[in-house]
Parts: C-alpha cells; sequence; structure tokens
C-alpha cells in the first residue's frame, strides 16, 4: 500500500489525501464505507442531520469536489488533490479480484439505467447476473431496507456499488455497513457508471482530470444542473468559517 496516504479533516469528514488505488486499497483491505460527497451536498452538512451522521460514519471521502478543493487550497497550505467519484470507478473496474463474477453487487436507482449500466458493464468484461443488481425503493427519512440485506446476506459479494443520489446512497451505505453481519467494501459512487454507460452524459477523460464535470453535466441540461451546482455555491461559506470544524446545526 501506498505510503503517501494520509487523512485530511474537512469540515469534520475524514478524507483520504491519495490516488484512486490508495483508496481502494484502504476499502478493499478490511471492508467499510466509502462516500463521494458533491459540493451540491455537502452544503447540507449544517442542517441535514441524517446526512452529516451518513459522512461521519463513513471510513473515509474521497475529494470529489471541485469548489471543495479550489477553496481548501487557496486558504489552508496542506494541500489535497481532487479525486473524482469517476477517476475512483474507473479504477476499480480495472480491478481484476473486482471483475470476477460475484464479486459485486450493484444497487440502481431504476430499470432504465441498471439495463443501460448493466449492458455497459457487461460489455467491457463485468459479468453480471440479474441477482447482481438491486433496483433501489425510493427511501424515506428513517431509511430501512430488509430485502436488500436479505440478498446481499445470500450472496454476501465483497463489494456492493451503490449507484443513486447524493444524501441517500451515503446514508443507505451507513445502513448496510452498520446491519450487515459481514464487511464488504461498499462503494458510493452515485452517477458515475452513468457517466460511463451513456445513461447521463457521458464526460470525457480530460474533462475529469480538469476538474470540469460539473460544468459539463450543467452544459448538457442547464435546466436540470445549472440551478443544483448554483445552489452549490453555499458552501463556499461553510469551509471558510469552519475549516477542518464540522458546522454547527444552529448555523
Amino acid at each position: 500500500m501506498s505510503t503517501t496516504v494520509r487523512f485530511q479533516q474537512i469540515l469534520g469528514i475524514r478524507f483520504l489525501v491519495g490516488t484512486a488505488d490508495d483508496a481502494i486499497d484502504q476499502v478493499s483491505s478490511n471492508g467499510g464505507l466509502v462516500v463521494v460527497p458533491a459540493a451540491p451536498a455537502l452544503k447540507n452538512l449544517a442542517h441535514d442531520k441524517r446526512y452529516r451522521d451518513a459522512l461521519l460514519g463513513a471510513d473515509f471521502a474521497i475529494a470529489d469536489s471541485a469548489l471543495m478543493v479550489i477553496l481548501w487550497n487557496l486558504i489552508q497550505r496542506d494541500r489535497i488533490p481532487k479525486l473524482s467519484g469517476l477517476r475512483y470507478l474507473r479504477a476499480l473496474l480495472d480491478r481484476d479480484q473486482f471483475r470476477t463474477q460475484g464479486a459485486s453487487f450493484w444497487v440502481m436507482p431504476n430499470p432504465a439505467a441498471a439495463g443501460r449500466n448493466v449492458a455497459w458493464l457487461r460489455k467491457n468484461g463485468i459479468h453480471l447476473t440479474g441477482d447482481d443488481v438491486y433496483l433501489a425503493p425510493m427511501y424515506g427519512p428513517n431509511l430501512e431496507d430488509r430485502e436488500l440485506l436479505r440478498q446481499l446476506e445470500q450472496r454476501r459479494p465483497g463489494h456492493i456499488v451503490l449507484g443513486l443520489g447524493g444524501g441517500t446512497q451515503e446514508r443507505l451505505g451507513l445502513y448496510l455497513k452498520q446491519h450487515l453481519s459481514y464487511s464488504p467494501a461498499i462503494h458510493c459512487i452515485g452517477a458515475a457508471i452513468a457517466f460511463l454507460s451513456g445513461y447521463q452524459v457521458h464526460i470525457p477523460v480530460w474533462v475529469d482530470h480538469a476538474g470540469l464535470g460539473w460544468l459539463w453535466r450543467s452544459l448538457s441540461a442547464p435546466s436540470v444542473y445549472g440551478p443544483r451546482y448554483w445552489d452549490a455555491r453555499h458552501l463556499a461559506p461553510l469551509i471558510i468559517r469552519f475549516r477542518d470544524r464540522l458546522p454547527s446545526v444552529a448555523s
């Protein structure tokens, strides 16, 4: 394992500072929950207790938010690199251990997304069966999914990949971590698989590496993603005020 891996507290959340392979090595060795908080969800730390608890309950987060990374590097000396969920997923899919049949179990948001994503994964050497994919129901505030637990306990995959929306997948990941009888690697990758499969707009590697995925999505559907990313500006005062400390709920 790389000796360059370190962890940095940002807004009270434990972020891994390293490469995608460093992050995958960390979670693959003993299991655990990896979250990938984007700015539009991360700005809710001060008033969304369930989301906040999910991030705090994760083993670590990766620095997917370009806005967070830019702000942190401007005001702090201990600079961090951006590590997108898409880059993380690409590295995960390249792992021989991950590509074996039965190694991974995918939770997807709807039949259309599942169909497109599974077809792409099979075409690229990830051999999934229908039993390796689960369609998530609409989760309420008090998240619980006993059917998902049952299927996971029966199959016991080493990797669980959650491709749901931010704010939901982190809570589901924590629920699974707390209720499963074994310790798989739980990866909250959000829409990253949809960027590869074409279910959402395809994000080229150079766009991802430049930290412009948010702009690429906004240009593809301005009315959908424009307001979302504009609202993410509220993350800036949180980082400037609290830096490494967890924002108080009253803030």
